[in-house]
């Protein structure tokens, strides 16, 4: 079959550049004998990517029909077999090939347009030279004249017989029916049909050929290039020889000795570590049993620091050794241990600090134990050995008022312990002196608990801020740190510049300036935690290693004194500031339960005594000395613990109500006894009350202390001296002064119950006011005492006892308000209010004394006639009532008073006077008749005059 050059299923431009796609550069030198056409197909270009090329292919229809694998040859196409493994798949698209679009090139294109332009201009211009004879340009058209015998449905790039419009345009059908009876004709055309497309492959195969004898003569010439190669080759193999034998000759002189010394220096570096290594692991090895003992003499800082060192010894430079691999876990075993121990030995030591003898003595007890153990606890983040010791003080709490009830008790004959089994009825048994001094022996036991308790916390507390403070220094100290680092980066980045430019070498000028930084750190770091690795790898030699376990013990102790908390410190104690500053409160909260504590136990052994109504019958002297002794106490444990404690404030003051109403009852019943008995008669006054009135005058309210031995006896005073003035009082009075200075002496006693006294002094001042005005002025008197009436003179007494009492309110009141606080001072308001009532029953009994002499003068004015004998009979007894009553008061009421009665008196008889004389008719006209009641009205006068002077 012929063949030609246009055979060829490359796109072409043009007729006249079939076989060249570039312009020869005319300044090399080109061999045209050697130069072929390259007949190679191309790939298709943008423009002739979906044409159909031999590259779509997927198998050589020959080799599928000439399959020798077969066992015969088929005669038909669709029995045939494409191979015993023939499989077609589909190619999956590479993920890592993007996909491509005319996009893409659109920047090239704009590139390359103009250049395009230029290379057609020239084309067309100068067109290039046919090197190819006519032969060939024959040839070329008879091999397309060939290949246009094939139909153009094969030459589709996009040809696939799957496809059924293509299958039944290729093989159609009407060529393989066989009914109707035309088997034979249909056979013979399948089998024109197949001659056919052997023709169509014959024609291909021959093109193919053509093309590849075009190349002959580049195939010559690379063989012929092959034996260049390989005498270059041979040459160069020959060389590189020589230049191994050399190089070989240089190293035996010149490098195998060097080299042999420095693996020899290597082998003894290796050697060292694996020596150093082994030793770490003779030091590790020996952990276990120097714990046990450090363990036995309770170190157990010193055993948890040695673990933690061989736990990181292990995981940093033993990490991996087979020996040690259940190690990690055995001392993790042997640390849970260490914790249940320490809380253990810290619940022993608790007990044994708590419960020793309760003497004076407040030191502490084993104190580089307790530091040790806090530490231990701290290390481990066991923080609730304060629930232990918590739970240790209520115990002992309870333990020492039991003991002490014990020991009194069995000090009392009196009690039979055998047939009063409890103790708590034991205990009422006591009296007052004696329960007092059970008391008293508890709180000065309870006292020195607490500074027990206090000195110990004080240790626990002094240890958790050394460590709070060692952990904020630490930091400051890492903040320095890492500013320095950074100062020193941009200090190396300055120098950059200088280093170039003087020549040197900046990797040698940066090993200069990180050599000293470095060497500080490392000193720093061992400065801070010498204990911290007990052996290292490189530095540390054997005595070292072997004594270094033995001394931590030695350190361990000498660090546990106050002085040197700062030695223990260095761990990390895994807890954070916010966990040590709660754990600080923690403690001092601790301390204020303490004293809760001590507080509560003495409540409930008040309220067992107080069972039976015992501190209810107490009389003021008991009562009042019980209270300074709680008074003074809960001062103690505030001074101790800081904190006052509200438990037993609160009982003080549950039974300081109670005795204060108690008090007052009593009193207040007394007071009443008194009025509905007093006469009101003048009383004597004894020396004790007139004692009692000079001390208050001098400022002291206070009743007066007994007098030991023989006093002389004096007799009593007819009057009360008060600051010169004279009192005449009756009894009641004297006793009712004498009960308010009691009130005011028990404020002294007991601040606590200021507020209630005055309240309840206030009632007795309106008590006695209220009944004083029913007896006297109301005449319950009559009834009560049976007194047959009451005469101006008890009206006088009355009035002269309430101004006694109105004297000392403003006294009684200065000494409530020196005790009570600024936001109680509204309660003063009663004193205003008692006074005034006071006052006003004052004026009361002055207008009772006046009406009296009104109602006599007109009974007496209202039968006066005018006429002899003058002075008149009516006047006379006017004069007389008026004596006597100057006579009953002249000696009870001061002068002041008694003239500004008498005064009154006048007054109300000269209006009586006028009264009567108006009803007679008489006139002032200066007649016979005027001149009688003138003369007598001015002997009245006189005689008022008279006793007024008198007075």
């Amino acid at each position: 079959m012929a063949s030609s050059h246009s055979s060829s299923p490359v796109p072409q431009g043009s007729s006249r550049d079939v076989f060249f796609k570039k312009e020869v550069d005319p300044t090399k030198h080109i061999r045209p004998v050697q130069s072929l056409p390259d007949v190679c197909p191309k790939e298709p270009t943008v423009t002739d990517q979906h044409r159909w090329t031999i590259y779509h292919s997927k198998v050589n229809l020959p080799a599928a029909l000439n399959d020798p694998r077969l066992a015969k040859r088929e005669s038909d196409f669709f029995t045939k077999t494409w191979g015993l493994d023939f499989v077609d798949t589909e190619v999956i698209p590479s993920f890592y090939l993007p996909q491509i679009s005319k996009e893409h090139f659109t920047v090239y294109q704009q590139e390359i347009s103009q250049k395009e332009k230029t290379h057609e201009r020239c084309k067309n211009i100068c067109p290039p030279k046919d090197t190819f004879d006519r032969t060939l340009l024959h040839t070329h058209d008879k091999s397309r004249t060939d290949l246009e015998q094939v139909p153009k449905i094969f030459m589709k790039p996009d040809f696939a017989l799957d496809d059924s419009l293509t299958f039944n345009s290729v093989l159609p059908w009407s060529h393989f029916n066989t009914a109707g009876g035309k088997g034979n004709r249909d056979a013979a055309s399948s089998k024109l049909l197949q001659e056919k497309l052997s023709h169509y492959l014959d024609i291909v195969e021959v093109n193919i050929a053509h093309q590849i004898s075009l190349r002959s003569e580049a195939f010559f010439h690379a063989m012929t290039s092959q034996h260049e190669l390989q005498d270059y080759l041979k040459k160069t193999s020959q060389a590189v020889k020589m230049l191994r034998d050399k190089i070989a000759q240089i190293d035996k002189v010149m490098c195998e000795g060097s080299l042999h010394i420095l693996r020899l220096a290597l082998t003894r570096n290796n050697c060292v570590k694996v020596y150093n290594k082994l030793k770490l692991m003779a030091t590790v090895h020996q952990t276990q049993p120097t714990v046990q003992v450090l363990l036995s003499t309770s170190e157990f800082v010193g055993a948890l620091d040695l673990i933690a060192t061989t736990q990181e010894v292990l995981q940093q430079e033993l990490q991996g050794i087979h020996s040690f691999r259940h190690l990690g876990s055995q001392l993790c075993e042997l640390e849970k241990l260490i914790d249940k121990m320490m809380i253990a030995e810290f619940s022993t030591y608790s007990h044994s600090d708590l419960n020793r003898p309760l003497d004076d003595d407040c030191q502490i007890l084993e104190e580089e134990r307790l530091v040790s153990l806090v530490f231990g606890l701290l290390k481990q983040r066991k923080l609730n050995f304060l629930e232990i010791y918590s739970e240790e003080m209520i115990i002992t709490a309870k333990n020492i008022i039991k003991q002490c009830v014990i020991n009194k008790v069995s000090q009392i004959e009196d009690i039979d312990t055998d047939v009063i089994v409890k103790l708590a009825d034991q205990m009422r048994m006591l009296n007052f002196p004696q329960w007092f001094d059970l008391l008293k022996d508890i709180f000065s036991k309870f006292t020195i608990f607490l500074q027990r308790v206090k000195a110990t916390l004080n240790i626990i507390h002094s240890v958790v801020l050394s460590v709070l403070d060692k952990n904020r220094r630490t930091r400051e100290l890492e903040e320095i740190s890492q500013q320095k680092n950074a100062a020193k980066d941009n200090s190396l980045d300055t120098e950059v510049a200088y280093l170039i430019h003087e020549g040197l070498f900046i990797s040698d000028a940066f090993n200069e300036s990180e050599l000293t930084p470095i060497a500080i750190d490392t000193t720093s770091q061992r400065n801070a935690s010498p204990n911290s690795e007990p052996c290292s790898s490189d530095s540390v030699s054997e005595p070292e290693c072997t004594t270094d376990s033995s001394s931590s013990k030695e350190q361990t102790s000498s660090s546990a004194t106050p002085g040197c908390v700062d030695m223990m410190v260095n761990e990390d104690m895994k807890l954070t500031d916010l966990e040590l500053e709660k754990l600080a409160n923690n403690i001092q909260e601790l301390l204020y339960s303490a004293s809760d504590i001590c507080h509560d136990r003495a409540v409930k052994f008040l309220m067992s005594r107080a069972k039976d109504g015992f501190l209810e019958k107490l009389n003021s002297t008991e009562f009042i000395t019980l209270s300074r002794l709680m008074e003074t106490f809960i001062l103690d444990t505030e001074h101790i613990c800081g904190r006052k404690s509200m438990s037993l404030l609160g009982a003080l003051q549950s039974q300081a109500n109670k005795f204060v109403n108690r008090f007052h009852e009593e009193r207040k019943t007394k007071l009443s006894l008194l009025l509905d008995n007093e006469r009101w008669k003048q009383a004597d006054v004894p020396a004790e009350f007139q004692d009692l009135v000079d001390s208050i005058s001098d400022g002291k309210i206070a009743l007066p202390e007994k007098k030991s031995g023989v006093t002389e006896e004096r007799k009593p005073a007819e009057v009360l001296i008060v600051e010169g003035q004279q009192y005449a009082v009756v009894g009641t009075v004297l006793l009712l002064i004498r009960i308010i200075l009691e009130y005011c002496q028990c404020v002294d006693n007991i601040p606590s119950v200021t507020t209630d006294m005055l309240t309840r002094l206030s009632d007795l001042l309106k008590y006695f006011n209220s009944r004083s005005c029913q007896l006297v002025l109301g005449a319950g008197a009559l009834q009560v005492v049976g007194l047959k009436t009451i005469t101006t003179k008890n009206l006088a007494l009355s009035s002269r006892c309430l101004q006694l009492i109105v004297h000392y309110i403003p006294v009684i009141r200065a000494h409530f308000e020196a005790r009570l606080q600024p936001k109680q001072y509204s309660m003063l308001r009663h004193f205003d209010h008692i006074t005034k009532d006071y006052h006003d029953h004052i004026a009361e009994i002055s207008a009772k004394l006046v009406a009296i002499m009104d109602s006599l003068f007109d009974k007496l004015l209202s039968k006066y006639e005018v006429k002899a004998p003058v002075p008149s009979a009516c006047f006379r007894n006017i004069c007389k009532q008026m004596a006597k009553m100057h006579e009953a008061i002249f000696d009870l009421l001061p002068e002041e008073q008694t003239q500004m009665l008498f005064l009154r008196i006048n007054a109300s008889y000269k209006l009586h006077l006028k009264k009567q004389l108006s009803h007679l008719n008489v006139i002032n006209d200066g007649g016979p008749q005027n001149g009688g009641p003138r003369s007598e009205g001015s002997q009245i006068q006189s005689c008022s005059l008279i006793l007024l002077q008198a007075g």
